[in-house]
This record gives structure tokens, sequence and C-alpha cells, in this order.
């Protein structure tokens, strides 16, 4: 695309987007939605962090929740960063990585979801032994306890 100088106008006029509006805001939009609640789970991920005062309770499962909604939470910032500038300033490059990023990450849940179902028998030991371990401490960690509450309450009204 050759550059043009300033004041000069092109063949379609001097305000003309090859992207239309409604898609440019609607996309602006969710991505700002987007990006409001991924720094809301960055918040709520410290925020229990810092409260967190039974490390041992939760060491029994593999990875902290608090810590997994902050990392969770970063990533979607970034991502939506992305989508939220690049399609406001309409810049290719962000569009673009945007675009990689979620590509990347449907492939990824893509995968994990093929994993489940051909090793489900190891998936299904595995969730047994980290859900066991964490049934030892239940009384050590109210967090814990109210996690597992949530999960027995869940498998209870999902089975009758």
């Amino acid at each position: 695309m050759a550059w043009r100088a300033r004041g000069s106008v092109g063949p379609h006029g001097d305000g003309f987007s090859f992207v239309s509006p409604a898609v440019k805001y609607v996309l602006f939009f969710f991505n700002t939605l987007f990006w409001v609640i991924s720094m809301v789970m960055v918040a709520v991920g410290v925020y229990a962090r810092l409260l967190k005062h039974a490390e041992a309770a939760m060491a029994c499962l593999a990875v902290d929740p608090a810590v997994l909604l902050i990392v969770v939470g970063i990533l979607t910032f970034l991502i939506t960063f992305c989508g939220c500038v690049g399609s406001l300033r309409e810049n290719i490059c962000l569009l673009q990585t945007f675009s990689s990023c979620l590509t990347i990450i449907f492939l990824l849940q893509l995968a994990a979801g093929v994993l489940g179902f051909v090793f489900s028998d190891k998936a299904r030991g595995k969730v047994s032994e980290i859900i066991n371990g964490a049934i030892v401490h239940y009384r050590d960690d109210l967090d814990l306890q109210n996690l597992i509450d949530f999960g027995q309450k869940e498998v209870r009204e999902c089975w009758g």
C-alpha cells in the first residue's frame, strides 16, 4: 500500500476504511467487556492469594486456584488488549496477534478434549487421586471445603 501525502484524498474519500463500523465497534465492545472481566479476575486472584493463610491445605492441589486465576486473568488481559486496541485503531499487527492467540487457544482446547477422550481412564484416575488428596485436608481450609462442597453439589445435580 502506497503512502499518501498529508491532506491528499484517496479514490474512496478521506475517511474510508475497509472495515465495517458495525464489526469494528462490536469487536471493540466485547474485547473491552472481556478486558474488564480479566482485570476483575486478576484482582480477585491477588485478593485471594493475599488472604490465604493455610498454605499446607492447598499444597494437596496441583495448582493453587488463586494463582491459576491470576495467570488466566493476565493472559486474558493481554489478549483482549490486543483485540481492543487493534479493532479501535484498525491496527493489523495487533489484530493478527489477537487472531493468532485465539487460534492457538482453540487448538489447545481441541487437543485437550481429544486427549481427555482418548486417555479418559488415566484422566479419571488422576482427578480421583487429586480429589482424594484434597479430601484429607477438607477441614483445614474453608476455601478448599467450599470448593469440594461446590463440586459435590454440581455432580449431584448432574446425575439426578
